[in-house]
């Protein structure tokens, strides 16, 4: 299982994502641009020594990424067409979150092998892109018995 994210903004987000997928055994990519310089001070101080610990694959673009992605790709969107608790998961999938400013472009939403949606409270736009991967990772280990430990 791995989690993907597609030219993130914030390192602050990345650094949490990345100590939720070492602490969990899941896998990362991160999807370039980013909105924030790559550097071992940047990583140290966004997700402390755990960034460290996570796999982290880095890919130019999306083509590079599209072009390597083995499994199936699971999207995070607030316009899925499956709740999170009705999707079913595999272990082999990739669960790709968007940028935190303006999610996944439209080629990228119709790629999905899967997009799914947290059910929220009527009325809210969206979760914290570290939250959402966190509950989504969370529960595709639930159904695959991927934990690590």
């Amino acid at each position: 299982m791995r989690l993907a994210l597609f030219e993130p903004d914030i390192a602050g987000n990345v650094g949490t994502i990345l100590r939720t997928a070492a602490c969990l055994g899941a896998g990362v990519d991160l999807i370039e641009p980013m909105g924030f310089p790559w550097s071992d001070r940047a990583l140290a101080r966004a997700g402390m020594d755990y960034a460290r610990r996570a796999d982290i694959a880095r890919h130019v673009d999306w083509a590079a990424f599209e072009a390597q992605a083995t499994g199936r790709i699971v999207l995070a969107t607030t316009t899925g067409a499956t709740r999170l608790d009705q999707a079913r998961f595999d272990a082999g999938d990739v669960l790709l979150f968007g940028s935190e400013g303006g999610g996944v472009p439209d080629a990228v939403h119709d790629r999905a092998d899967l997009r799914v949606a947290i059910p929220m409270v009527a009325g809210m736009r969206s979760l914290n892109v570290a939250v959402s991967a966190g509950i989504v990772l969370a529960e595709a280990l639930r159904q695959t018995r991927g934990w690590a430990f």
